[in-house]
């Protein structure tokens, strides 16, 4: 028998497969290796955070990150990178169980619920405190201890406006006022958040000249979950009428502040020369009168730009980019 007849099985042929499947004539299949390897659950550990909005939570720290680092070098006058290292699912008693003295900011964002902590290392706290009070903040021995109340205070204060960086990333809509409320040494101390309860994990990485080390923001899922509502992609109930997620980032990144330099002329004199320079002396330089200035944003050199004036600003009529790669 041929075609669709072919699969239809008279009622002898059905007899003998009952026969063969009594007897022992045929096994069942076994079943495949993903039904023998079952997946485990850790019920401690939700997974509450879903890839589009750890997506999302990237886009927004990656800008702060940015942020903050052009903000940090120019309060510490001296060259702070920044860059996001992770952001990841975590508890409150992984991130509490971490040994050795530690700088925790308890922070505050009204109108959200929760505390997030900024956890800054040793290796970043104390070069940082050493610039602010006037020294070179290079690189020497971490000293094994907590901070004082004294060098608490001034990492709060440093802390403050970044918190302003990090409200602006977080995109347009109501604001979320950061504030740092305290800071402290232990995470044992805090009773405001139980061992299995989860929060977003953001580490970066934070470098100035040869000190660096890690700072990471933990986030409470009952602060995370209305924040990602604002891009349409939060907790149930969020309204439907936000704006998609792409252009929310996108347009946080456009408002992110970018430094711009224009670089007339540069010379070289000597240390004599430069001991005899009096108010009104010239300095003569290799460039013409009529020389196109070099405009840096970020410090890569991005135009060339005639010098003049605005009204009574000073300004750059920006003739012509330069190409990626070069500096003319």
């Amino acid at each position: 028998m041929t075609g669709r007849m072919s699969e239809i099985l008279n009622q002898n042929e059905i007899d003998a497969l009952l026969s063969a499947v009594t007897k022992g004539g045929m096994k069942p299949s076994a079943p495949s290796a993903r039904d023998e390897e079952p997946q485990g659950y850790d019920f401690s550990r939700p997974e509450r955070i879903g890839r589009e909005r750890l997506r999302v939570l990237t886009a927004i720290y990656e800008a702060f990150a940015r942020n903050a680092a052009a903000h940090l070098t120019g309060v510490l006058r001296r060259t702070v990178e920044a860059r996001l290292v992770s952001v990841e699912q975590s508890t409150f008693g992984d991130f509490a169980g971490t040994p050795g003295p530690r700088c925790l900011v308890i922070l505050s964002a009204a109108p959200l619920p929760g505390s997030p902590i900024l956890e800054i290392d040793p290796a970043v706290v104390f070069p940082f405190i050493d610039r602010v009070l006037g020294g070179t903040g290079d690189a020497a021995p971490i000293p094994e201890r907590p901070i004082t109340d004294i060098e608490g205070r001034i990492v709060q204060k440093l802390v403050t406006p970044v918190l302003g960086l990090l409200k602006e990333a977080c995109g347009p809509g109501e604001p979320v006022e950061f504030a740092a409320v305290e800071v402290r040494t232990s995470a044992q101390l805090l009773q405001s958040a139980g061992p299995h309860d989860p929060l977003v994990l953001a580490t970066f990485d934070v470098r100035m000249g040869e000190a660096g080390g890690c700072i990471r923001l933990a986030t409470p899922c009952a602060t995370t979950e209305p924040l990602l509502g604002r891009f349409g992609i939060g907790v149930s109930g969020a309204s439907g009428r936000a704006e998609p997620a792409p252009e929310r980032v996108e347009h946080s990144l456009a408002e992110a502040p970018l430094e711009v330099v224009a670089d007339l002329a540069t010379t070289q004199i000597t240390v004599r020369e430069l001991m005899d320079l009096e108010t009104g002396d010239l300095l003569k330089t290799d460039a013409g009168a009529d020389s196109d200035a070099t405009v840096y944003v970020e410090g890569i050199p991005k135009f060339k730009g005639k010098p003049g004036r605005n009204r009574r600003n000073k300004a750059i009529l920006v003739s012509r980019p330069i190409e990626p790669g070069k500096t003319r």
